[in-house]
């Protein structure tokens, strides 16, 4: 499962899940077509961090994310999500395969299936769930190897099953109360192991979505 480690970040929904570094780089070239000589000047320069306004953090209560989940890693098992790698390939800096194969570590999950209403949370194994009803317990921001900031909203277990994990985690790129189309998930017993966590961040999208809408949202991007 994905109960690992990283309180105040050095390396990401992720996943994931689910935020990392850019590099632009702006050329300029004059060229004196008399004498045939080429004067070129390079501006090197790395993109500002993206960091987190705390003043503008609101709390976030448990319903922001009520619906009836589904893993997206099934689908990049069976081959739906092939057009999304291919996608990101075109513009990003790792091949297809690449992609796959960090995908593969960030998706990678064995609950396939959750479910939210209220303040419970039920999570499906083989089609058979474990629950536990959570209460909020703040907020952490995170900085990453790269320089940039996430942030995870908490919630600790009030009750329910002694199966169900002590504390979850959500990722997903918000800050304020909002419902969301698709989320990153940590979960397990130690709250602070969960923040080291940056390389496995099993990702949800609605259960009503077929593998096409996955990849449209996906491509969308």
């Amino acid at each position: 499962m994905q109960h690992t480690a990283f309180k105040h970040l050095t390396a990401l929904s992720i996943g994931a899940l689910i935020a990392f570094s850019s590099q632009a780089v702006a050329q300029s070239a004059t060229t004196d077509t008399k004498e045939h000589k080429h004067s070129h000047a390079h501006d090197h320069k790395k993109a500002e961090p993206k960091l987190i306004d705390e003043s503008k953090v609101q709390a976030r209560a448990l319903t922001d994310w009520e619906n009836d989940w589904q893993s997206v890693y099934p689908f990049l098992q069976d081959g739906t999500l092939d057009p999304v790698l291919e996608h990101k390939a075109k513009s990003g800096k790792k091949t297809a395969e690449e992609y796959r194969a960090y995908y593969e570590t960030g998706f990678k999950t064995d609950v396939d299936r959750i479910q939210i209403a209220g303040d419970t949370v039920a999570f499906f194994k083989d089609g058979k769930p474990v629950q536990g009803t959570y209460q909020a317990d703040g907020y952490e921001i995170l900085t990453y190897k790269s320089g940039n900031q996430g942030i995870r909203f908490v919630y600790e277990k009030s009750g329910g099953d002694a199966a169900a994990p002590q504390y979850i985690q959500f990722s997903d790129h918000e800050m304020v109360p909002t419902k969301v189309d698709h989320y990153h998930l940590y979960w397990g017993d130690d709250r602070a192991a969960l923040l080291e966590e940056v390389t496995n961040w099993p990702t949800y999208f609605p259960a009503a979505w077929s593998g096409a809408d996955i990849v449209e949202n996906m491509t969308s991007h």
